[in-house]
């Protein structure tokens, strides 16, 4: 059987996605627990800050709860409690979910396409341990075509509301203009990039960068035009400050409740913006009660794009009915394999030959 178990920003807040954000260490440890499952004939493992899912061919439908179990176990999770979150889905709409994730009908902030490439660096994962099969293999890659088809043949992406444009649009409304903004970006990947650069876009100029690895904070800081500070000094120099922008990896708060009352004593007139886009979250949840302070968090900003959503449902629709349309076409085309799969032994146990393969460096 072909299958998707997981949870998403749909029906797990962000305090529960935190619980079950899987650690670097955590993903390594839980594939190599998973090859050995048995019964558990390909997988793949999704994971990103709205969701974790794990995509699979089964021996059998028993199978299934072993790799929920498997992924509860490793977080200390309750099982009762994900099965009442959880995304169970089979076959034709295994894949049809999978096709609407990759397309972006899925995410929080609609028509995103960052979600593409993470899919694709999930299944390369997948593929280059030698966790997929000729099911996924063919899975995958025809679902990366079906949702270029789904963004190419709409208007889904039209009017885009992105995290970054709402963060800046929030930031204008507390400061008016950006020109005198002092901007701090804690973490260096792709998502405060983005986020710098749309501040930037909007007239902010003065810029710092404090990335763990400071090496990767100066090189982030050069081609932005921005400066770059050693990450150990951010809760020190807090006060200089108007606007935070947290996305970094860290496994606890970077940004403490103390370091923030500290900073707001010192500029008690002058508010504080902080946008937290990390999964665990970067800043302790109480400094939004400190005054002239605004925190958001990545389901705040989602919830605030939400209402930029109804002037495109018609649109959603009909992308859902190609996804649909995809999914059904690709199932009869899969079906037989699911069927044929051995009904005994791991993952580690086989050596598969063949099997589709997609472009690691294709994009959307």
């Amino acid at each position: 059987m072909l299958f998707v178990i997981g949870t998403t920003h749909h029906r797990a807040p962000l305090e529960v996605r935190e619980k079950l954000s899987l650690s670097a260490e955590g993903a390594i440890a839980l594939r190599a627990e998973l090859a050995t499952l048995p019964g558990l004939r390909e997988f793949a493992m999704l994971s990103t800050c709205n969701r974790i899912e794990f995509y699979g061919v089964a021996a059998d439908p028993a199978v299934v709860p072993r790799v929920e179990g498997a992924f509860c176990s490793r977080q200390n999770f309750d099982p009762d409690a994900f099965r009442r979150i959880r995304l169970d889905l089979h076959g034709p709409e295994a894949i049809r979910h999978l096709i609407e994730v990759a397309a972006g009908l899925d995410s929080q902030m609609l028509g995103e396409t960052e979600i593409f490439g993470q899919v694709k660096d999930a299944y390369a994962e997948a593929q280059s341990r030698g966790s997929t099969g000729p099911v996924l293999n063919r899975v995958f890659q025809k679902a990366f075509q079906a949702a270029k088809h789904v963004r190419s043949h709409s208007a889904i992406t039209e009017g885009q509301v992105s995290v970054a444009n709402v963060a800046v649009e929030l930031a204008q409304s507390i400061f008016g203009g950006l020109g005198d903004a002092h901007i701090l970006l804690l973490g260096a990947g792709e998502i405060g990039e983005k986020t710098a650069k749309a501040f930037q876009s909007r007239g902010a100029s003065s810029l710092t960068v404090a990335s763990r690895r400071l090496e990767r904070a100066m090189e982030l800081a050069t081609s932005l035009g921005a400066s770059a500070m050693p990450f150990e000094q951010r809760e020190q120099r807090l006060a200089e400050f108007d606007i935070i922008v947290s996305a970094t990896s860290a496994p606890e708060v970077v940004v403490t409740l103390a370091a923030t009352r500290a900073a707001m004593q010192r500029r008690p007139a002058r508010p504080l913006f902080l946008i937290d886009q990390a999964l665990p979250r970067d800043v302790d949840p109480a400094v939004a009660t400190l005054e002239n302070v605004f925190l958001y968090n990545l389901d705040d900003l989602a919830r605030i794009a939400e209402e930029n959503r109804a002037a495109r449902e018609a649109e959603v629709v009909r992308c859902r009915t190609m996804a649909g349309e995809r999914a059904e076409a690709l199932w009869r085309q899969v079906a037989d394999q699911v069927a044929a799969a051995p009904k005994s032994a791991s993952l580690s146990g086989l050596t598969r030959a063949g099997g589709d393969t997609v472009a690691a460096g294709e994009t959307p």
